[in-house]
């Protein structure tokens, strides 16, 4: 969806991060991981503390343009010059804004509702060591008990109180959260999250016996994710994920 170009009224910086969240929204379409209007992604704008940068309420997630992206303030109100035909999602800025408030080096924040990760939330053993992938997380997610719509920003207190110094949480009964120090990070963390809660549900459902890796080759597995492959997360995908876009529709750059 393009409507008026707002590239020359905002500084290069922030017009990168624009172009980038909505690549990472078409990304996500493009993914099978939206849920109609609903869910959000937010990114710290560059250059200007305390701000940030969402998807507007009333845009499918294919639809996300960079001028279309709105700038809100740490309390949610729109900063002036967003596109004023679009809205904010009051439940995503009280789960996101928490993020941001509690992780100063996290410049991305992810959530969804897909059908794996809302089943795995609502499992009381939460996320298994069942394959590799899995171990990135295991050990390092953080869990929120479900409180109802997250419409209060009083729950704000208790998301950053479980998020601890993890860089992903599975909201019980909710859905998935993940975030990086880049908005390629970010999608990186969410798409692999995604992806080990479908092997997740595909092999409960199997009722077969599951394999059971010993406790000390999980927790070296884990810390070599740690060690080796998280810090550098996305930094190839991203560009390679831009120009599959590219090839796809480049309008989100618009």
């Amino acid at each position: 969806m393009v409507g008026r170009s707002i590239k020359a009224s905002v500084s290069a910086a922030e017009w990168r991060a624009r172009v980038d969240l909505a690549a990472c929204c078409r990304l996500i379409e493009l993914y099978g991981m939206t849920d109609m209007l609903g869910n959000n992604v937010t990114a710290r704008a560059p250059d200007e503390e305390g701000h940030l940068l969402i998807n507007p309420l009333g845009l499918l997630y294919e639809e996300v343009t960079a001028s279309s992206v709105v700038k809100i303030d740490m309390d949610g109100n729109v900063v002036p010059g967003s596109p004023g035909e679009y809205r904010v999602n009051q439940a995503g800025f009280v789960i996101h804004g928490a993020m941001h408030r509690a992780r100063e080096n996290i410049s991305c924040v992810i959530h969804t509702h897909t059908p794996a990760g809302m089943a795995v939330s609502a499992l009381e053993c939460g996320l298994l060591p069942v394959v590799q992938n899995s171990m990135r997380f295991f050990g390092q997610i953080a869990y929120h008990d479900f409180t109802g719509l997250s419409l209060d920003v009083a729950e704000q207190e208790g998301l950053i109180r479980d998020l601890g110094d993890a860089d992903a949480m599975i909201l019980r009964n909710h859905g998935l959260l993940a975030m990086g120090e880049t908005i390629g990070a970010a999608f990186d963390a969410i798409y692999r999250l995604e992806l080990v809660c479908k092997v997740q549900i595909a092999v409960l459902s199997s009722n077969a016996k599951m394999s059971r890796i010993p406790d000390h080759v999980i927790e070296d597995t884990r810390a070599m994710y740690r060690q080796y492959v998280i810090p550098r997360a996305g930094a190839l995908e991203w560009p390679a994920l831009l120009r599959k876009l590219d090839r796809i529709d480049a309008s989100y750059r618009e």
